[in-house]
């Protein structure tokens, strides 16, 4: 059975296409505005290159459409626009060449593309993101939430700050190569409440610290990275503890930072657990879509087009899991 998967809640467009057993294709195309992600023009960008995306997916993958067994897409949560321009291809897509159609919830598919490819069963989840910053285990059918942001996401916080400085968005690449250069460690807020944390006061903390000029950009950027993920380290420490989890998952945007990797990295192996994040595919793409959908769909789900409305708030805990 083959799935082909289409992504796009934010400033990626991605279309993936798989079967039972392994990737056809994976293709990716990528907003990337001066400043911040402007919804409207995100969605445009995404209309704009969702033909040749798909043209060059299927010519990876060296198939036809009419090969295609299901169509799968980002239902949300995300921006709404970029959602309704993504869900109204695949419904298109769906009714010419009469297709079952999946809607997937953006941030499962993290997941179980996360599972997947580091062959875990049933990880303690670190979910970080421009819009989310989640710890997650399933139990008893759905992604249970065991801590989260009480404000921003951090790749949200990273942003808005790589906005301030000057920093093109996205700014977590750029920063982390920043980070790499500074030595000097400058005192932020730590605002962790059990397995929960905020973000909010150590951008606006550090915000203050720049535009005062008495300090250097790569300094700063060590020290925002070095207290955000010791926050990040220890609210997931906190939960392995007490789920008594046997894998770590790092999964989500800013799951490619190699310091987060590295500090989750050495805990996991003090508590004896495994650790991984899904090498070339912690950003958003079209195979996990692809991925989920075959799952959902093999597990039974069914949709029918008035079911694919989108949902730009679709919380993780949402879903029941069924496969």
């Amino acid at each position: 059975m083959i799935s082909i998967g289409i992504e796009g809640t934010a400033h990626t467009l991605g279309i993936g296409i798989v079967d039972e057993s392994k990737i056809l294709s994976d293709k990716r195309a990528v907003y990337k505005p001066k400043e911040g992600i402007h919804p409207r023009e995100a969605s445009r960008f995404i209309s704009e290159n969702i033909k040749k995306t798909l043209d060059d997916a299927f010519n990876e993958a060296d198939i036809g459409f009419d090969e295609i067994d299901l169509i799968s897409f980002s239902q949300g949560p995300g921006l709404g626009p970029c959602l309704r321009t993504v869900a109204t291809a695949a419904r298109t897509l769906a009714l010419h060449y009469k297709k079952p159609i999946i809607g997937v919830n953006h941030c499962i598919a993290h997941i179980e593309i996360g599972k997947l490819l580091c062959g875990f069963k049933n990880p303690l989840v670190l979910y970080v993101s421009g819009g989310n910053t989640q710890l997650l285990k399933l139990e008893n059918g759905r992604y249970r939430i065991f801590g989260e942001t009480l404000d921003i996401g951090i790749g949200n916080m990273l942003d808005k700050f790589g906005r301030t400085v000057g920093i093109k968005n996205p700014s977590g690449p750029e920063i982390e190569e920043l980070a790499n250069r500074g030595n000097k460690f400058i005192e932020l807020p730590y605002v962790v409440k059990g397995t929960d944390l905020s973000f909010s006061g150590i951008l606006t903390n550090i915000e203050q610290k720049f535009r005062s000029g008495g300090y250097g950009l790569e300094d700063l950027c060590y020290s925002l990275q070095e207290t955000a993920f010791a926050m990040l380290t220890e609210v997931t420490e906190r939960a392995l503890a007490h789920l008594k989890a046997k894998e770590v998952l790092l999964v989500g945007g800013v799951g490619n930072n190699r310091r987060l990797q590295e500090m989750l990295r050495i805990m996991s192996e003090e508590h004896n657990v495994r650790f991984c994040a899904p090498k070339g595919y912690c950003s958003d793409n079209g195979v996990m879509i692809a991925i989920t959908g075959l799952l959902m769909y093999k597990a039974g789900v069914r949709m029918s087009i008035e079911d694919t409305v989108v949902n730009q708030r679709y919380r993780t805990d949402d879903v029941e899991i069924v496969w």
